[in-house]
């Protein structure tokens, strides 16, 4: 490939990024429902200009897929490449620097919703795409393309779509960027993948608010009863109070713990840099690293009900509600997970109260075989430019296409160029530029590493 291509063209690079990103593709809000098709028409049109001479848009109940098949290369291997072009929402506003869907270039970093999770460095890919690109724009290899619209909602397009036509997935590996470094010089690659069980607890007591000046003392709180719940689901020392949660969990090997505790690690820096606060949390007879790769965990992110507007309401609130999520690690299953908490729920609750727990989406963990040659082929990428290989560790989150369950799946290489510090689902996030020019080098070469020791493709040929 041609080594300065990143270099040569980042203007255009910087301007093309920004044009993406100032389209707000929150997937959860309604709202955004024509900004997540504008998205997706985007990278019709790119794909377009790129020479794919299939490119489709799917629809579903949901936000569309994006699938593009490169020009066929009989003989060479095929690669499958997932990234998914819909963002979190950016609230809190008042914490941004700069708009959330203004791109704003800032210390050599990028900021915006989306720069690093997952348009940024779904960017990348197709720049190190180009970059291969020969005279009469064939590349070195069959890619296909396939960008979702629902990674941080948890929809079921991707998934209805992969489950009907199971032969999309046919390759000799898939390539996905939606993950960081270990830390600034150092790659990583993904061995497991933590599921999600996300669910909505919510509790009614009365008929409708009452007066707490008239009846406060003998009204059954609404709040006060959900408060009381979520207490009771995770102890203060972190442990979840969830029966048999942990009987299933698979400890990590003695080789993947033996790789951690050699990681460069500053517990101070953590704090400051990535956690933002004073102190760590949880099982602290278990490392952090073991915390939050290797262990289940509970969570509340948010909890409506009652008054919260300026000044002074004295109300009992007749109803609220808790959003609460699980992550699961290897061993366990997200069907039974399920089960677990509603059943612990229901335990929980007073005989007087109505509480229902409603389950809104997630994801089973998975294991990710890193002893494929493609692995080896991707070190040699990554040792080429940032003159290391990718530190083997562990992800916080599921990933739709790793695998997507009872289909045929090629080996998956879960990498990425982000840092610890993008701040992902957070106000300011941001995307590091060197890493960007850098990975547009990394991957430029894994496509061309890939197409010459990939092995001719044991798959189907390309569709189109």
């Amino acid at each position: 490939m041609d080594s300065t291509f990143a270099k040569r063209e980042q203007g255009r690079l910087l301007e093309e990024l920004s044009e993406f990103l100032r389209i707000p593709s929150v997937s959860a809000l309604p709202d955004h429902a024509a900004d997540c098709r504008r998205a997706a028409e985007w990278l019709r049109a790119e794909l377009t200009r790129l020479g794919c001479p299939t490119v489709q848009v799917i629809e579903g109940d949901g936000h569309p897929v994006v699938w593009a098949e490169g020009p066929a290369i009989p003989g060479r291997p095929t690669l499958l490449v997932y990234g998914h072009y819909d963002v979190q929402p950016p609230d809190p506003l008042d914490e941004w620097t700069s708009p959330p869907f203004e791109p704003t270039v800032r210390d050599g970093c990028l900021y915006a919703r989306g720069s690093a999770d997952d348009k940024g460095q779904l960017f990348c890919l197709l720049k190190a795409y180009e970059a291969v690109l020969d005279a009469a724009r064939r590349p070195p290899l069959n890619v296909h393309f396939i960008f979702e619209g629902e990674e941080e909602c948890g929809g079921r397009v991707i998934f209805d779509l992969l489950h009907s036509e199971p032969e999309r997935t046919r390759a000799d590996a898939a390539l996905v960027l939606d993950s960081s470094y270990y830390a600034q010089g150092i790659p990583a690659v993904y061995t497991a993948l933590r599921g999600l069980c996300y669910a909505e607890i919510s509790v009614r007591t009365l008929q409708r608010d009452l007066h707490s000046g008239s009846y406060g003392g003998v009204a059954p709180n609404a709040l006060e009863t959900l408060v009381r719940i979520l207490s009771q689901l995770k102890g203060p020392d972190g442990e979840i109070r969830i029966p048999k949660l942990y009987k299933a969990v698979e400890p990590p090997t003695r080789q993947e713990l033996k790789t951690w505790k050699r990681l460069p690690f500053d517990k101070a820096e953590f704090l400051r840099d990535e956690v933002t606060g004073q102190a760590l949390t949880g099982l602290r007879k278990h490392s952090v690293f073991e915390r939050i790769w290797a262990l289940p965990t509970f969570e509340i992110h948010g909890i409506r009900g009652g008054f919260v507007g300026d000044g002074a309401k004295t109300v009992i609130p007749a109803q609220a509600t808790a959003k609460v999520s699980l992550r699961l690690v290897p061993g366990q299953e997200l069907a039974k997970v399920e089960q677990q908490l509603v059943r612990t729920v229901a335990r929980l609750a007073p005989k007087w109260a109505d509480v229902k727990v409603t389950l809104l989406h997630g994801g089973d963990p998975v294991r990710i075989d890193v002893d494929h040659p493609a692995f080896r082929i991707l070190d040699e990428a990554f040792l080429a430019v940032t003159g290391s290989e990718a530190a083997r560790l562990r992800s916080g989150g599921p990933i739709p296409i790793v695998p997507a369950p009872g289909l045929p799946a090629p080996p998956v290489i879960l990498t990425g160029i982000g840092l610890p510090d993008d701040g992902l689902h957070s106000p300011n996030e941001k995307l590091d530029l060197a890493q960007l020019w850098s990975g547009i080098e990394i991957f430029g070469r894994f496509l061309e590493l890939f197409a010459a020791k990939g092995g001719p493709a044991a798959t189907s040929p390309p569709r189109g």
